[in-house]
């Protein structure tokens, strides 16, 4: 049996961080699955969109590509849990699970690559107890089964770790590793793009470090998974004639007006610290907002770092696992050990780091960063993919205790440095989680409402069955939450405040609530649709429902 050379095996595991990861892991993992079982956190009809999209590839009635009313973003999601409903049926729970697994899978490969290019379980420990820790905007990218976010994630850290193996060279199982980069890298194009900077930062690395394998075996079967993965875009394209990245730009809002003041706050100040799980549920204190100082410095010092390495590799500093390591002077590459390892350790950190400045970069002159920088910021989930190399260089600061040398001729002078940048360091790591910490309590306070509001829809749509109601008339996020809710025994269209037909996503279920005579309409209490039914109450009965009004028809 072949086994790995001493320069590409890690260091023995510590016994105690290892445990500590473990633990961290199932509360992190623990903590979401609480969520679910209280419904938290809320659903709404985009999920629902994607549910029904499950419920009728379980039911063998459609197959769909595309998330229904669209022509891209992928139904992974809906494939995922279909053959979940064939056996437990149709619920957000249910539909919860592949997500929940995704971020249990994310996490697991996040600390695998974190190893690969630091060697250090104490920062793997570090990072991963960060990504246990969850937000309201955090979770709801993670676990919400909404189309495209909870898979990016963990799609990108494998394509990172599988895009490491291939290029430093561990033997094994190569080419089953490059077909797996293929197919995953296929599969996001036709999931969602946002993950597309990392599939290109990892495939440079690739190209970069493999191109002479690449020329044979490995690169056909990497070609091969990437047609597999795409094939639903590429044979949907074939069949319709469509382009869908021509639905990708129209649907960003491009064409739509954005002072670019307020793209650059919702971009660079606001976004990062609400989609990296900094803020509070929909908002952002302005001592949350720390983060936008700090990312700059840390996207400079992880490059900067990561570039030395890679021009100077054979001075960097020496492995991980040695008593120098252990004091936090490896450097990216460093627990592969041997120059070559740390020049693809450095090429990772510069992959991540250039996917993240292109992540910020393209959202930040969208306009949905300066129209709707609380909502949109979902679009920043992938910067979780970069935590391990934004942090490395400021875990070796708080370990270090003295400045590289050169730096200050006087020796008082390097200690006093040393130790501020040190005290520096420690102070973000600690601002990073305390601001973490005190985020996902906020998610967790919401918690009570968030249930209290699924009882009283799951009463709405009891009291429609006692009611024999069965096609309805309501807004967009009232609509499909309701059809999925029900099983389709409610079958719901959606109308505008002023009763005009909406965005139906599915229209077959307009064409049926059309036909049906006698059809109601559903409203949440105090809404504008409410207050416009309420004027016509000469021709409709009304009941109310905690937190919804019903209105039927007259006989």
């Amino acid at each position: 049996m072949r086994t790995l050379p001493d320069s590409l095996r890690l260091p023995r595991s510590p016994r105690l961080p290892v445990l500590l990861t473990v633990l961290a892991f199932l509360a992190g993992v623990g903590y979401r699955l609480g969520l679910m079982l209280f419904d938290a956190p809320p659903t709404n009809s985009d999920e629902a969109t994607m549910g029904l999209a499950a419920l009728h590839i379980s039911r063998g009635q459609e197959f769909p590509v595309w998330f229904y009313g669209q022509s891209y973003m992928g139904t992974l999601e809906a494939w995922l849990a279909a053959p979940l409903f064939a056996v437990a049926g149709p619920s957000t729970f249910v539909l919860r699970l592949p997500t929940l697994a995704m971020y249990a899978l994310f996490v697991l490969l996040i600390w695998r690559l974190t190893l690969r290019l630091t060697g250090d379980h104490w920062f793997a420990l570090l990072v991963v107890g960060l990504l246990a820790l969850g937000s309201d905007r955090i979770v709801k990218n993670q676990l919400i089964a909404g189309g495209g976010y909870p898979e990016m994630n963990v799609a990108g850290a494998a394509l990172a770790l599988l895009a490491y193996d291939l290029a430093v060279g561990r033997p094994g199982r190569r080419l089953p590793r490059a077909t797996a980069w293929g197919l995953l890298a296929g599969l996001m194009v036709w999931v969602d793009p946002l993950v597309l900077p990392y599939v290109a930062g990892t495939g440079l690395v690739l190209i970069a470090f493999g191109w002479r394998e690449l020329r044979g075996r490995a690169g056909g079967l990497l070609t091969l998974g990437a047609l597999v993965g795409a094939a639903p875009l590429l044979v949907d394209s074939l069949v319709t004639s469509r382009n869908p990245l021509t639905a990708v730009l129209t649907a960003s809002g491009a064409e739509q007006p954005a002072g670019w003041l307020d793209r650059l706050y919702g971009g660079l100040v606001l976004g990062p610290a609400l989609g990296m799980g900094f803020c509070d549920p929909g908002r952002c204190a302005g001592w949350q907002l720390w983060w936008a100082v700090a990312l700059p410095v840390l996207l400079a010092a992880a490059t900067l770092t990561a570039w030395h390495t890679l021009r100077h590799p054979l001075t960097s500093p020496t492995p991980a696992g040695t008593a120098t390591a252990a004091s936090g002077a490896a450097g990216p590459g460093a627990a592969a050990g041997g120059g070559a390892a740390a020049r693809v350790g450095a090429a990772v950190t510069l992959a991540l780091v250039g996917a993240a400045v292109a992540t910020i970069a393209a959202y930040t002159v969208s306009s949905a960063a300066g129209r709707t920088p609380v909502e949109s910021s979902r679009y920043l989930s992938c910067l979780l993919i970069s935590v391990p190399v934004l942090l490395w260089p400021v875990w070796r600061a708080t370990r270090r205790r003295r400045l590289p040398t050169g730096v200050a001729a006087d020796h008082r002078l390097t200690r006093q440095l040393a130790a501020a940048v040190r005290v520096a360091a420690v102070l973000v790591l600690t601002a990073a989680l305390g601001t973490a910490i005190v985020a996902t309590a906020g998610a967790v306070g919401r918690v009570p409402a968030v249930h209290a509001d699924e009882g009283r829809h799951t009463a709405l749509v009891a009291a429609l069955r006692e009611q024999g109601v069965r096609h309805v008339y309501g807004t967009y996020w009232t609509c499909n939450r309701l059809t999925f809710a029900s099983g389709e025994d409610v079958i719901c269209a959606v109308v505008d405040d002023e009763l005009r037909p909406g965005h139906d996503r599915y229209r077959p279920y307009r064409t049926a609530v059309h036909a049906a005579v006698g059809a109601a309409w559903v409203a949440p209490d105090g809404s504008p649709l409410a207050a416009r039914l309420d004027q016509r109450l000469d021709s409709l009965d009304r009941f109310t429902v905690d937190g919804w009004h019903v209105y039927l028809p007259h006989g």
